[in-house]
């Protein structure tokens, strides 16, 4: 009762100081707070659990310590979603995707609190993940929810999810532009100003909630020291390619491990087998232990020494060749170490790992062309690989370009950066044509783009477009039963069922008008010798992409809707048309 007074004294204001957009940019401004403190506490609570464990497992048997404190990590998520939240735990964006596609943009609240707890507790004991997805799906979940508090509408809500998301990004990376992007581009929300001006509130509200609690420093610190020079350009662009395949590799790679973990539905078993594989990758390769960041930082500065030390691997750092190839073996583990991860139950982004491998792409490749006489900036192949990951990985090179710049203060190389980004998206878009984020949605036929006409079809549902006001009639009934049934009837199409509700055929009054009014046939006639089987036919869970298509193919004005072969009646090209042109307008609308 309490609440209801309060929404009902805050709508009163809303409504006479918070008119038309205004109520939008103050929500936005809220929304993207709530992301940041997010944020704030995901980053904090890792770095508590981080301190714990780094006191109490220290010593000369730490490289068996790594190896058991992943296992446990995730054994605590499991137990926490299973006992405690009682609801599963999304794996970030997809999630979110989904809600905004096919859930009217609901998120469930608990996701306000959930993904915090686990991200922290799987990245915080060593999982090979990161915490920006978790953080974004956090963000999507205050702004589900404050659009449901405030009854607002589907358009008004996913506005607000957007600009908690972009918020989320803004305040984990302290990169606000790159948050706006990836609104813009990841999240499939329209470029309009209408979009734009909740955006950048929100955005620049939780990248100064960071800047307040965790300082103004960038993420990665990049120490700009060789101008980049035309003549150098050729070897970027076969970063840019580099970097598309290898992203390849990391979406193929993370499809089929989970594919293969997906089989077993007992948590506990693939904890035994995923978390078992996980810990002995991380055992022989240290580096893979956690997010990564400090091996990305030394990256940056050129170095990689740092790989090889505590491991069994050490005396290769005097040999270049085996430098190379340990540091091609710590790239292409690291799929396997993230997906592992992932298939155990843990819960965490794909950001980092991607960070993590295109840092130590551009380092290695940098690595080779000065072997072999070519001087290039280790720390700039480093920083611009980055980049081409990011753009490989979430089909984003946007959001990779301004990503990279604002977290690693690396403006100066922003052409390469465009260069790599651009090269690595058009690469990967060659072999793989849906992200990480978006190959399941698009398998499912529920992912949203940046097409509006397929976006509208996709929101649109064919259980609410279905006409029942058409009468039924059996195949044993005759001629005059037919003739009642007309006469009670305003369409003309009668479809014929069994017992059971099964469709048989139908009939069309325009088959049966020239023997109607002829009585003698009445009798003699059955409704089977006069109906014939409907060529097309609709199911009630078909996406209306391909209802349209139905529609178009067949020239038919009214299509059969079926339910495992059971009739549920029709869809006319008349309603659908209208519909869509309903929801066009409500979309369109500034």
């Amino acid at each position: 009762m309490a609440e209801n007074r309060f929404l009902d004294r805050f709508n009163k204001f809303k409504i006479r100081y918070l008119s038309g957009h205004k109520f939008l940019f103050l929500m936005a401004a809220v929304v993207g707070l709530a992301a940041g403190l997010a944020a704030v506490i995901i980053k904090n609570l890792v770095h508590f659990i981080r301190e714990i464990l780094k006191n109490g497992f220290q010593g000369e048997h730490t490289r068996y310590f790594i190896f058991i404190l992943p296992i446990i990590g995730i054994a605590l998520v499991i137990v926490y979603i299973k006992y405690i939240n009682r609801y599963p735990v999304r794996h970030g964006i997809p999630g979110i995707l989904f809600s905004i596609s096919k859930n009217n943009g609901i998120i469930r609240s608990h996701n306000l609190y959930s993904s915090i707890i686990t991200s922290a507790l799987t990245v915080g004991f060593g999982g090979s993940v990161g915490l920006e997805g978790p953080t974004v799906v956090t963000g999507g979940a205050i702004g589900s929810n404050m659009g449901r508090l405030f009854k607002l509408s589907y358009k008004e809500t996913i506005l607000l999810i957007s600009c908690a998301c972009a918020g989320a990004i803004s305040a984990i990376f302290k990169a606000p532009i790159a948050g706006i992007v990836f609104a813009l581009e990841v999240m499939m929300l329209d470029l309009t100003m209408w979009a734009i001006m909740p955006l950048l509130i929100a955005s620049a509200t939780a990248a100064l909630t960071s800047y307040l609690f965790l300082g103004q420093n960038v993420l990665y610190p990049f120490q700009f020291t060789e101008a980049f020079e035309m003549s150098q350009i050729h070897y970027y662009l076969i970063l840019g390619v580099l970097a598309g395949l290898l992203s390849v590799y990391f979406t193929k790679g993370y499809i089929y491990i989970s594919n293969i973990f997906e089989k077993f539905e007992n948590p506990w078993k693939r904890l035994l087998l995923a978390g078992g594989l996980l810990g002995m990758i991380i055992f022989l390769f240290p580096p893979l232990y956690g997010e990564g960041y400090e091996i990305v930082n030394q990256g940056l500065r050129g170095e990689y020494i740092h790989l090889f030390e505590n491991t069994f691997f050490e005396s290769w750092s005097q040999t270049f060749v085996l430098v190379v190839i340990y540091m091609l073996l710590i790239i292409g583990i690291k799929v396997i170490a993230t997906t592992l991860t992932f298939a155990a139950g843990g819960v965490g982004g794909i950001f980092a790992p991607s960070l993590f491998m295109g840092a130590n792409m551009g380092l290695v490749f940098g690595l080779i062309l000065n072997q072999i006489g070519i001087d290039v900036s280790l720390s700039s192949m480093a920083l611009v690989g980055m980049a081409g990951m990011i753009a490989g990985v979430i089909h984003a090179p946007l959001t990779a370009i301004f990503m990279i710049a604002e977290i690693t203060g690396g403006y100066e190389l922003f052409f390469p950066l465009m260069l790599v980004s651009t090269i690595s998206y058009a690469t990967v878009r060659y072999f793989v044509k849906n992200s990480v984020y978006t190959v399941q949605l698009a398998k499912r036929g529920e992912l949203m783009t940046h097409h509006k006409d397929r976006n509208i079809l996709l929101m649109m549902k064919v259980s609410e477009l279905i006409e029942t006001n058409f009468k039924t009639v059996r195949a044993d009934d005759t001629l005059r039963d037919l003739i009642k049934v007309i006469t009670k009837s305003s369409r003309n199409i009668y479809p014929v069922v069994d017992e059971k509700h099964n469709l048989l055929g139908i009939v069309k009054l325009d088959d049966i008008r020239h023997i109607m009014f002829n009585q003698e046939m009445y009798d003699t006639t059955t409704i089977s010798e006069l109906m014939i089987h409907p060529k097309w036919s609709i199911q009630s869970t078909d996406q209306m992409e391909e209802v349209a298509r139905v529609f178009t193919e067949s020239g038919r004005y009214n299509i059969p809707v079926l339910q495992n072969g059971k009739y549920l009646g029709f869809v006319s090209r008349a309603k659908v048309f209208s519909s869509y042109r309903e929801m066009l307008k409500h979309f369109s609308e500034d």
